[in-house]
């Protein structure tokens, strides 16, 4: 016979602890970390807005039981709809995940850090109305920027070292951790109240990452995260209903994280929580592209330029190689028919033979309009993609974490163009000089999509000032966006 199982209860893990340790007890003391924030805020938002112009994303807005007002809940920008929080954060959520084009983080693990905004906001907006409500003072944006921090850091810093997607997992569940432990905080909760919440995340069941790969693309990948930060934050109000954690919830043998989803592996981690990811992470401003393939683009279109000066089109070439790295090859490279908008934006082919063709990549360029041009599959099967190991080791490396991608243009006469490289894309913390202007420019025509001239204003002459965004309290950040 064998031993009894012994039912002592274990003390949490150290991945509980840490994390609650962290959200509870750190200080955000970098400057650049908060002013990257700001950038990051109204860069997610615009996102958000941008996407309201597409019916597929739409559809799947507003409450469970339509026409319900929930008084004193969270307002979803760009819209009339005011909801409780968990639905809003699902709203938000999906806004600003919808078009592939808010930030990315990219190490072992990938994804879109600004997509806890969702949580983020639902939450700090209900709460500011609850306490105006009451007499009290209102939740202030400087929270919002704190909590965003926080948040990016948790995602990023798990990401690092530990490849979910190499076990079939989908990086949302990352996204819904990072919700569930900064929305606890918000609300209130304690250090235990921050783990057991966490602890449920974790338990959970994670999405796995079919939606994102052939031959099953599809458009759950622009909710996805939607989903998990909206999951977080019902985690965090159960928590402080009183709700139990499990405390050996990633440990715990044969039941736990680490055996039934991980192969048996414990998290690694290549450096303590800070402010490292807010200050690092990476923006899509020209492109709604992938981002393994943001520099791609940028060779492309850098390439189109030189094809138009010489006289010459797509159809005068033969082959096109794409210098690459690993990554890039895992998840983009990709043959065969495109069936709908999420399966175009990641292919690598496709995001290279748009702007060598048309001199442009909008999101609009994902659509069946634009992919019924035979120019765009006949350029596609022209591309091909290797790896070169230094561009894999590059983006690694913690001192560089380049995203590389160099294009070489074969004409069918035997002639060739020198290779085009990008090293690192416009949106990297190495070119924030020159990206955070055009970041700017990206806001202001997606306020434009949505919104009058004066409101437009209103927003940024609030977005623009560091000092004016932070001291404001987060209802009325949030009525600055309702239409």
């Amino acid at each position: 016979m064998g031993s009894p199982i012994s039912n002592v209860r274990p003390k949490p893990d150290k991945v509980l602890v840490d994390i609650a340790d962290y959200v509870a007890g750190y200080t955000i003391r970098s400057k650049e970390a908060y002013d990257t924030a700001r950038y990051c805020l109204i860069d997610t938002l615009g996102c958000g807005l941008e996407a309201l112009g597409y019916p597929a994303c739409t559809k799947l807005l507003g409450p469970i039981v339509p026409g319900t007002v929930v008084p004193h809940g969270a307002k979803v920008p760009g819209t009339q709809f005011q909801l409780d929080p968990v639905q809003a954060a699902f709203n938000i959520g999906t806004m600003i995940r919808w078009l592939d084009f808010n930030d990315t983080w990219l190490a072992a693990e990938w994804g879109h850090p600004s997509d806890n905004l969702g949580g983020i906001l639902a939450v700090a907006d209900y709460l500011s109305r609850k306490a105006v409500s009451a007499g009290k003072k209102p939740l202030l944006m400087k929270e919002v920027l704190t909590a965003m921090i926080k948040a990016h850091e948790i995602q990023g810093v798990i990401a690092l070292e530990n490849a979910f997607n190499r076990v079939g997992l989908d990086h949302v569940v990352l996204v819904k951790v990072a919700t569930t432990a900064v929305v606890t905080k918000m609300l209130g909760g304690t250090k235990d109240e921050i783990m057991n919440a966490v602890s449920n995340a974790w338990i959970d069941g994670q999405s796995l990452r079919t939606y994102r790969h052939a031959p099953n693309t599809g458009s759950r990948k622009s909710w996805a995260a939607g989903d998990a930060t909206s999951r977080g934050v019902r985690l965090s109000l159960m928590a402080l209903r009183g709700e139990m954690g499990y405390p050996s919830a990633l440990t715990a043998k044969v039941w736990g994280f680490y055996d039934a989803l991980f192969r048996g592996n414990e998290f690694r981690f290549q450096r303590p929580y800070g402010s490292y990811v807010m200050e690092h992470v990476l923006f899509k401003i020209s492109f709604p592209a992938e981002f393994h393939s943001q520099t791609a683009v940028e060779c492309a279109m850098a390439l189109h330029g030189k094809l138009r000066k010489m006289g010459r089109n797509t159809d005068d070439i033969r082959k096109i190689t794409v210098r690459t790295h690993e990554a890039a090859i895992r998840i983009i490279d990709k043959k065969g028919p495109l069936n709908n908008p999420a399966d175009r934006d990641h292919c690598i082919q496709y995001m290279i033979a748009v702007p060598l063709i048309f001199g442009r990549l909008t999101a609009a360029d994902y659509e069946d309009s634009v992919a019924a041009d035979l120019r765009i599959d006949a350029l596609r099967e022209k591309i091909v993609c290797v790896e070169d190991p230094q561009f894999t080791k590059d983006y690694h490396d913690p001192e560089k974490r380049s995203i590389a991608n160099g294009l070489t243009v074969e004409f069918k006469d035997g002639t060739k163009l020198p290779e085009v490289k990008v090293e690192y894309p416009i949106g990297h913390r190495r070119r924030r000089k020159e990206g955070m202007p055009v970041l700017v420019e990206k806001f202001r025509t997606n306020l434009a999509r949505r919104f009058p001239a004066k409101q437009q204003k209103d927003i940024l002459d609030v977005c623009l000032d560091g000092k004016k965004l932070a001291e404001m309290a987060a209802h009325e950040f949030v009525d600055l966006f309702v239409i």
